[in-house]
């Protein structure tokens, strides 16, 4: 099973995704992502998303993100 999640961290403001957006690219680094305009994806076993989630989550959150939206898809 492979599990592919998206983070939409923000304030979001175009060309300056500030510390709170970095964050959580950054805690999602040791893991293969995809780093996009409106949105950091990471794809993986259902245990290694979850824990790359949690980890951007909490480092966006810990760096000023008011809002974190979470899309997970699931590929049989």
């Amino acid at each position: 099973m492979l599990v592919r999640a998206e983070l939409t961290v923000e304030p979001f403001e175009e060309g300056n995704p500030g510390p709170h957006v970095e964050a959580a690219i950054n805690a999602l680094a040791p893991k293969e992502s995809d780093i996009g305009p409106f949105g950091t994806s990471v794809e993986g076993s259902l245990d290694e998303v979850l824990s790359a989630v949690a980890s951007g989550i909490r480092a966006a959150m810990e760096a000023g993100a008011t809002r974190v939206s979470v899309s997970m898809v699931v590929t049989p």
